[in-house]
């Protein structure tokens, strides 16, 4: 039988380790990240990952790092 599990995740993360993650697997954001290494790691079926606070992208990161700076 399938079982649905549903979680909540917070880590930190360097900028150059995001970047060696999201090159390593081939992914854009975070949320495609969390959604490859599960379905690489026990093989899921329909994961949908979210990103609920912080940057999504290396995008998005650059830009709150420079609010950051500025404020």
């Amino acid at each position: 039988m399938d079982m649905k599990i549903r979680l909540s995740l917070e880590f930190t993360v360097s900028e150059s380790s995001l970047e060696d993650a999201l090159a390593e697997y081939d992914e854009i954001t975070v949320e495609g990240l969390a959604a490859e290494i599960l379905d690489k790691s026990i093989a899921c079926d329909e994961i949908i990952a979210k990103v609920v606070e912080g940057p999504n992208s290396l995008e998005e990161y650059d830009e709150q790092k420079t609010a950051a700076v500025n404020s």
